[in-house]
C-alpha cells in the first residue's frame, strides 16, 4: 500500500534521496556482506524488566530468524498490507519481530509502552489491525494478559502473539512455535514494485488532544535516518546504544534505522537510570549513544571514551537546553512528534543554535545536496502562536484513514507543507527548537487536555498539569490540585482514581501538589512556569 502522492514519489526518487531498498533488505544486505558481524545485543539486565534471557545475534543468525518468522506470518494467513500491532520493550526478539513483519509485507504499528489496555484497544480498532504482538511483561506490568483481553474485545484481531518467557494462555508463543517448526519454515519473498515506497509503519502522534495515526513508508524512515547518520558521522559497523523504545520517530529514526543504514551493532537498552545507561555505553565501548537532551550534560561526564558521540534527543515537551561545553561530539536531534526530525552537531559552541527556517540538506558543507527537510511556520497572527510546518522526503502525508477526519494534518495546497499544529517560538535566527517548554508533556500531548482529567477527581475545583526537570527521564509530569472549600484531597486516593479510570500511564503524575489557587498569567491562562519553579524550590511541599 502506498500513501504518498505520485508526484512527490517521483521527485524524491529523481533527487536520489529515495531508493528501492526497504528496511528489511538493508539488514539482509549486511548479513550477506558481513554475516559474522554482531547485529543485535540484549542488555545484560533484561531479566529484571521483561521475560527471557539476554540474547546476542550476528547478522546471519538474525537474518535467518527474520526469514523464518516472516514465513510463519505468511503461513498463518497474514498477507501484504495487513496491519499488525506490537507493544514490547527493547529486546532482540522485538527487533526480529518488527523486521520479520516488514519482510512479510505487513504494516507494523508499534505502540508506546506506557499505553494501557484502553489505549491499545482504541488504536488497534481504528487501524483495523489483524494481529498483535505483545511482550509477557514490561517491568511490573502484565502486558501479555492485557493483550489477551484486548483480543477478547476486538473481533477483527485474528492473531495475538507473545514474546518473552511467561506467556499467558490465549497467546501464540512465538519462540517455541518457531523452534518446533524449524527448517520447515521457508520464506518465499513476493515481487513488489517499488517496495520501499509502500507503507511500513503506523506510529502515533501524541502532541494533540487525541492519539492520531501517522503512516510512514520505508523511504520516509530512511530519509529521517540519513539526517542522523550524516550529521553524527556514524561509521559502518558502529556500536549504537539505544534506550528509546522502538515505537516512534526517536527510537526508530535515530536508533534502529541508522543502524540498518550503517550495518552497525544495536545494543538494546531499557532506561532505569542515567548511571545504568552510562555503564552500558562504557561496557560495550559505544560509538554512539542516544539520550534525552536534558540529560546530555550529565551523561557526557559519565562516559569514558572520548570517541563516543552523544545524540541528544529533544522532544516538543523538553525544557530549554542548558549551556555547556561537551567533552565529545554532541549532536542535537530535534524531534517534532511523529512528523520530522532535525539533527545538528553542537560544534565548539556551548550553546545550542536556533533552528533555521528553510531547507536542511544534511551536515555543514553539504547544503547543495537534496533537501531532507524543509521548515517553515504559519503566518503570524495577533495573539496566536505560530505553528510548525514541515515538508520533504522524511515527512509523511496524512494520518492513516483520517482523510475525512477532523484530526487530519493537511498539506497546504500549493506549498506542500504539512501543518504539525506544534506551537513554536520564533527567535532571531529561526525557531527555538520544536515545541515550547511548558505546553506539552512527553507522550501526553497538550497539557490543557490533562488538566481536564485531573479536575475530574471529585472534590477538586481546578487542576493543572506541569513539567519538572528530572535526572532520570529528563522531565516528569506533576499535578497541582485546588480542592473545593473544606475538602482535603488524599494523594493516594487521587492516584487510585486515575488508575480506575484507565488513564494513560504517561498522564499519571509523578507527584501531587495541593494549592489554594493556581497561578495565572495576565491573560488568565495557567502559569505553568511558576508551578514548576515552586515545585523545584519547595520539594517539601510536594505530597
Amino acid at each position: 500500500m502506498k500513501a504518498t502522492l505520485e508526484s512527490l514519489t517521483k521527485e524524491y526518487h529523481e533527487s536520489g534521496v529515495w531508493s528501492d531498498v526497504p528496511l528489511d533488505e538493508l539488514f539482509r544486505q549486511t548479513a550477506a556482506d558481513h554475516p559474522d558481524r554482531l547485529a543485535l545485543v540484549d542488555a545484560s539486565d533484561r531479566v529484571t524488566w521483561t521475560g527471557g534471557t539476554p540474547r546476542s545475534l550476528t547478522y546471519a543468525e538474525a537474518d535467518r530468524e527474520i526469514d523464518r518468522l516472516a514465513a510463519f506470518f505468511s503461513t498463518v494467513g497474514l498477507s501484504a498490507d495487513h496491519v499488525i500491532g506490537i507493544q514490547a520493550p527493547n529486546t532482540v526478539d522485538t527487533v526480529i519481530a518488527l523486521l520479520a513483519a516488514l519482510r512479510a509485507d505487513l504494516i507494523i504499528s508499534p505502540l508506546p509502552l506506557h499505553w494501557r489496555q484502553k489505549n491499545v484497544l482504541e488504536a488497534l480498532n481504528s487501524i483495523g489491525a489483524k494481529g498483535f504482538i505483545a511482550a509477557d511483561r514490561v517491568e511490573t506490568r502484565d502486558v501479555g494478559s492485557a493483550a489477551r483481553d484486548v483480543a477478547a474485545d476486538l473481533f477483527s484481531l485474528r492473531f495475538v502473539f507473545g514474546l518473552g518467557k511467561d506467556i499467558p494462555d490465549g497467546l501464540i508463543e512465538l519462540a517455541p512455535m518457531l523452534e518446533e517448526m524449524g527448517d520447515d519454515l521457508q520464506f518465499s519473498p513476493t515481487e513488489r514494485p517499488e517496495p520501499a515506497d509502500h507503507t511500513a509503519t503506523i506510529c502515533w502522534s501524541r502532541s494533540g488532544e487525541e492519539n492520531v495515526p501517522v503512516s510512514r513508508c520505508h523511504n520516509h524512515w530512511i530519509s529521517a535516518a540519513q539526517m542522523v547518520v550524516q550529521e553524527a558521522h556514524i561509521k559502518d559497523g558502529s556500536a549504537i546504544v539505544a534506550p528509546y523504545s522502538l515505537s516512534g520517530l526517536t527510537g526508530l529514526g535515530a536508533g534502529l534505522v541508522p543502524c540498518l543504514l550503517t550495518g552497525s551493532t544495536l545494543h538494546l537498552h531499557h532506561p532505569t537510570s542515567l548511571a545504568n545507561l552510562a555503564a552500558h555505553a562504557n561496557e560495550v565501548n559505544a560509538d554512539v549513544v542516544i539520550t534525552p537532551g536534558p540529560l546530555a550534560q550529565t551523561l557526557d561526564r559519565k562516559l569514558e571514551s572520548s570517541n563516543t558521540t552523544i545524540l541528544a534527543a529533544w522532544n516538543i515537551s523538553a525544557p530549554h537546553p542548558s549551556t555547556f561545553v561537551a567533552r565529545r561530539r554532541l549532536v542535537d536531534v530535534h524531534v517534532a512528534d511523529e512528523f520530522a526530525l532535525l539533527a545538528k552537531a553542537r560544534g565548539p559552541s556551548a550553546k545550542m543554535k536556533a533552528t533555521a527556517l528553510g531547507k536542511h540538506s544534511g551536515p555543514n558543507g553539504c547544503e547543495s545536496g537534496p533537501a531532507l527537510l524543509e521548515i517553515a511556520v504559519t503566518d503570524e497572527v495577533e495573539e496566536q502562536t505560530p505553528t510548525l510546518l514541515v515538508k520533504g522526503p522524511m515527512v509523511p502525508d496524512i494520518g492513516w484513514r483520517t482523510i475525512n477526519g477532523d484530526q487530519r494534518r493537511v498539506r497546504w495546497e500549493g506549498t506542500g507543507f504539512l501543518n504539525t499544529n506544534i506551537k513554536v517560538e520564533l527567535v532571531e535566527d529561526g525557531i527555538s527548537g520544536f515545541g515550547i517548554p511548558g505546553l506539552y508533556a512527553l507522550g501526553t500531548g497538550n497539557l490543557e487536555t490533562v488538566d481536564v482529567i485531573y479536575a475530574g477527581y471529585p472534590g477538586i475545583r481546578e487542576a493543572a498539569a506541569f513539567v519538572v526537570e528530572d535526572p532520570i527521564l529528563g522531565a516528569r509530569m506533576y499535578a497541582a490540585l485546588v480542592p473545593d472549600a473544606g475538602n482535603v484531597p488524599d494523594a493516594g486516593s487521587f492516584f487510585a482514581y486515575l488508575d480506575a479510570e484507565g488513564v494513560d500511564l504517561a498522564k499519571i503524575p509523578h507527584r501531587v501538589l495541593i494549592l489554594q489557587s493556581l497561578p495565572r498569567n495576565a491573560d488568565g491562562t495557567i502559569c505553568r512556569e511558576r508551578l514548576t519553579m515552586r515545585t523545584q524550590r519547595l520539594p517539601a511541599a510536594v505530597a
